[in-house]
């Protein structure tokens, strides 16, 4: 016998909540694979020669991180027209070239640094996405307010890369630490309803979907880490 209620579209709701939260294990899934792709990525290229070449050519390292940004752009704005494989192997590729480019951390923090930002990242990051999943409250203006956040540290990061003010690096890493924890609550409780109207019979959609989902939610808990990593990351002997 079912242990499911049984009275009328009590089973349309079943199958709702049990297609939301396959689509959220999804994400979360791929989200979990494109970071241990980047760390293991990052790891293997400081430990090799290219890590060191990358710091004594910053236009080489410049070329990369342009080439991350657009990679991420193409990928977002094409996600609705590509194929589930390619859209999978382009997160993948991105995955691995943020790892290339974030190997630099690996020479300017100590290892127990990187290691205590990412487990207090993982917690706020899981503390917040859960969140997301469960609230009652519709979170769109709070994911607005963070948005316009958002560009505002992206200029003051921009503007500071000439003045490299140790002020204004503090106060925005500040800030993104509060702006990423919110977008991450924001953006799970967006894939949620994403989620809720994704066609289950359309494998192409529901892969597309996923991949979005799990793009949205690796910058969101990369960026966190990172942000945390410049508060209270103690530098490399």
């Amino acid at each position: 016998m079912s242990g499911y209620p049984t009275y009328p579209g009590a089973q349309a709701r079943v199958s709702k909540v049990e297609a939301v939260n396959a689509f959220m294990r999804g994400v979360y899934g791929w989200m979990s694979l494109g970071l241990l792709l980047t760390a293991g990525t990052a790891w293997f290229v400081a430990a090799s020669p290219f890590g060191a070449m990358l710091l004594q050519r910053p236009m080489l390292a410049m070329v990369l991180v342009f080439a991350q940004f657009g990679m991420v752009i193409a990928l977002s704005a094409a996600i609705h027209k590509l194929s589930g494989t390619v859209a999978t192997l382009m997160f993948a590729a991105y995955s691995a070239l943020t790892g290339v480019t974030l190997s630099s951390i690996f020479f300017v923090y100590s290892m127990a640094s990187i290691f205590q930002a990412f487990i207090v990242a993982a917690g706020m990051f899981g503390a917040m996405s859960i969140y997301g999943m469960v609230t009652k409250r519709d979170l769109t203006g709070m994911g607005s307010f963070m948005f316009m956040g958002l560009i505002g540290i992206v200029l003051a990061s921009l503007v500071n890369m000439f003045f490299q003010s140790a002020a204004v690096s503090f106060g925005v890493s500040i800030l993104g630490v509060i702006i990423f924890t919110g977008l991450t609550a924001y953006d799970t409780q967006k894939l949620k309803y994403m989620g809720e109207a994704m066609p289950l019979d359309d494998a192409t959609a529901v892969r597309r979907g996923t991949i979005l989902g799990a793009l949205t939610l690796y910058l969101d808990f990369l960026n966190l880490f990172l942000m945390l990593l410049r508060l209270f990351g103690s530098s490399r002997d």
